[in-house]
């Protein structure tokens, strides 16, 4: 029997015949308020879904981003620790660098020549950016390297820390000679800012388009736009395991339709890291499976690269224990469950489309308000970002604190007799530096702090 004939038996069942059945099991039960619920999104998630939840939804072209990477983070200050730390991570698997470096770290100059970076991505992040940095660096970055992002986001820099490192116009002055350097990506938005802030998943797609808007504007102003090649994207994954899959591939393909909109071709990098918001101080083990599962979100969603949270990250310093297993949990997702060996493996999976489709519209429907209403500067400037933020991550607080949202070991299966003031190498919670700022920053909180400052005090 042909495999056309055999499945000829299957008679179609649609949507509503299952309803039905459904409604039947239920016993009388509403087959609304027993298994429809409602995302932070305003999205309401049924119990199943089929081909007609697609019908006269118009393709997502996303394209072809090839293997993932394994990206390893390091900070590059001095000594010569970050020479040791990056060369073990180049011997033991890592696929790529994110350099963090601080104003008074490495000399670059004299680190990058050492290392075998032959056929590696190299992600270039610098506390004190400025145009006297790129004839110094460009020397040195060999054509070897398969990829090198300067990871330059003046923008960014004000959200977070709610002043520019000099004024608007010095800081926005370097992003066309950056992009004169030549590498693949020279700009770039730090979209894990508004998910670590407690910012919906709507409002991380909208909120970092807008950001990225916001340099699309200006390369246009200064007839540039033609020469930028594309923006690296930093993205926060948090533990909604396939609404951050349907993320990664909602950003690609609004990136794509603004990016259109500007007559540029210019590629969307997706860099990928897992979410601060929900990692915890107690039963810090557990943080080692959020990690994972945000990490296989990021790979089954289409992101470019994955750079991991080491599982202490909240209270300890680096360390080589800890450095070891999150490079090694990207390694095994890639070697040994193979995730690297199918592009667009979510595609056809009628959830995770309409997922997909949803927070596009949505997330397209609010970053046209933000460019109705000035654009992402104008509104962060009047603190409307910020407070929207607020407000966002207030009602996840509220929801953890009902354990609506749960987090095992913190709200949920707490262990009574565990204890952590010991053993602290670092304060695990936001600290507050009183200084004059032009904005309000945007504020990165993780969701059990209060708690945690609790049981410490109790200790």
């Amino acid at each position: 029997m042909t495999d056309k004939n055999r499945f000829a038996e299957f008679h179609p069942v649609t949507a509503k015949a299952w309803k039905q059945k459904i409604q039947y099991d239920l016993k009388g039960a509403d087959y609304n308020e027993a298994l429809v619920w409602e995302s932070p999104e305003g999205i309401k998630v049924k119990p199943f879904y089929n081909q007609e939840d697609l019908a006269g939804a118009p393709p997502l072209d996303l394209e072809n981003t090839g293997p993932w990477r394994a990206v390893h983070g390091l900070y590059v200050g001095r000594g010569t620790a970050p020479y040791k730390n990056a060369v073990w991570a180049l011997e033991h698997g890592a696929e790529g660098l994110y350099l963090h470096i601080p104003k008074n770290g490495v000399s670059l100059t004299a680190l990058l020549p050492t290392l075998p970076l032959a056929q590696r991505s190299l992600y270039l992040d610098f506390e004190e950016f400025s145009l006297d940095i790129l004839p110094k660096i460009r020397p040195v970055l060999s054509d070897s390297y398969t990829k090198v992002f300067l990871q330059a986001d003046p923008i960014g820099h004000l959200a977070q820390t709610g002043n520019w490192r000099q004024s608007m116009e010095n800081d926005l002055s370097v992003v066309v000679p950056a992009m004169s350097m030549g590498l693949d990506h020279s700009l770039s938005v730090n979209g894990a800012l508004y998910g670590n802030a407690g910012g919906t998943i709507v409002q991380q797609l909208a909120y970092a388009l807008g950001h990225a808007t916001e340099y699309l504007h200006l390369l246009d102003r200064l007839g540039a736009v033609e020469q930028l090649k594309g923006i690296t994207f930093k993205m926060a994954l948090g533990g909604n395991y396939f609404f951050e899959i349907a993320k990664i591939r909602a950003l690609r393909w609004l990136w794509h339709t603004v990016a259109q909109s500007f007559g540029t071709a210019a590629n969307c990098h997706i860099l990928a890291v897992p979410s601060t918001r929900n990692k915890t101080l107690y039963a810090y083990n557990v943080n080692l499976l959020r990690t994972t599962t945000e990490s296989m979100s990021a790979v089954l969603g289409g992101a470019d690269a994955v750079m991991n949270l080491p599982y202490d990250a909240v209270y300890r310093k680096t360390n080589a224990f800890a450095d070891r297993l999150a490079l090694n949990q990207l390694l095994l997702l890639k070697h040994e469950s193979h995730l690297d060996k199918v592009a667009h493996v979510a595609d056809g999976a009628y959830y995770v489309e309409v997922l997909t489709q949803q927070l596009a519209d949505k997330g397209l429907q609010l970053f046209k308000q933000l460019e109705a209403s000035g654009g992402f500067l104008k509104q962060l400037k009047a603190h409307k970002i910020q407070q929207k933020l607020k407000e966002s991550a207030e009602k996840e607080a509220r929801r953890y604190a009902n354990k609506q949202v749960v987090l095992v070991g913190s709200n949920a299966y707490r262990n009574p007799t565990d204890r952590m003031k010991d053993t602290l190498e670092r304060y695990p919670f936001v600290k507050h530096k009183p200084r004059k700022t032009l904005i309000e920053p945007i504020v990165e909180r993780r969701l059990a702090e209060t708690e945690e400052k609790e049981r410490l005090d109790h200790e």
